[in-house]
């Protein structure tokens, strides 16, 4: 073999080299990558999720409004992402507890009822109210001391909440999405799917809810999402009972 033959067969192996070392190296972050997000969504490869929905005012049937529907199929598109599986299951046939599946729960306490349990039993320091007669206070937020009221096709609110393993005794997160309109429901999937990475980075493991604001959806739908604060604290902390409504009777 000459010198020439030596070092063409010498350039194809350093290069073969090169690039399989390249290719190990992507494999590596992309699956460093991978489990950062299973490990923050609680969805190892092949695990079982639940995509837990609300139902539309007044259906007695499985008939979930469109924008909810946008907003689960986001939510799949990241459950399939971590390889893992999703079920999608109405608010009022999720019979079961917390921790030994993912669960992705979608819609605000009047349409969802197990959004209403989620917040009595893990977030007593936040109210909806759910009053069904018009009202400045209809659909508005309690947290804490602070309310946030609906101006609907202007500025919108939307909890999204990750509650840990460690405060619901299992192994797996539950994700809420609890909007004043289901344009937010749809709202807070999305910013979730934009920005896992840098909430995982922020929260890692550990509880918390969001307070986010959808800005006038009536002209930019669910795209213009403001982070209005972290209100995990507050949310975790009971708020007093409300004072019983006096009844006045005519004479």
């Amino acid at each position: 073999m000459n010198d020439d033959v030596r070092n063409i067969v010498l350039g194809v192996a350093a290069a073969g080299i090169s690039a399989a070392l390249g290719w190990l190296a992507r494999t590596y972050l992309w699956r460093r990558k991978l489990r950062r997000k299973q490990a923050f969504f609680g969805l190892p490869d092949n695990s079982e999720s639940l995509l837990v929905v609300n139902r539309e005012a007044g259906g007695p049937e499985l008939t979930v409004m469109r924008h909810d529907v946008f907003a689960l199929l986001e939510l799949a598109a990241l459950i399939k992402d971590c390889n893992a599986h999703a079920q999608v299951v109405a608010h009022d046939a999720a019979q079961q507890g917390f921790g030994e599946r993912t669960e992705f729960c979608v819609g605000g306490p009047a349409s969802n009822r197990r959004m209403a349990a989620h917040l009595a039993s893990l977030l007593p320091g936040i109210r909806v109210n759910i009053d069904a007669e018009p009202g400045p206070d209809r659909g508005a937020f309690q947290i804490g001391s602070e309310r946030y009221r609906l101006e609907p096709g202007k500025g919108e609110y939307v909890l999204l909440a990750r509650l840990t393993a460690g405060q619901l005794g299992g192994a797996r997160p539950v994700f809420l999405f609890c909007g004043q309109r289901a344009i937010t429901n749809q709202a807070a999937s999305r910013y979730l799917a934009r920005n896992h990475e840098k909430l995982a980075r922020k929260h890692g493991g550990n509880t918390f809810v969001l307070l986010l604001k959808v800005v006038n959806s009536q002209a930019y739908g669910p795209d213009v999402v403001e982070l209005v604060a972290d209100v995990t604290r507050a949310a975790e902390t009971p708020l007093p009972a409300p004072a019983p409504r006096s009844s006045h009777r005519a004479t």
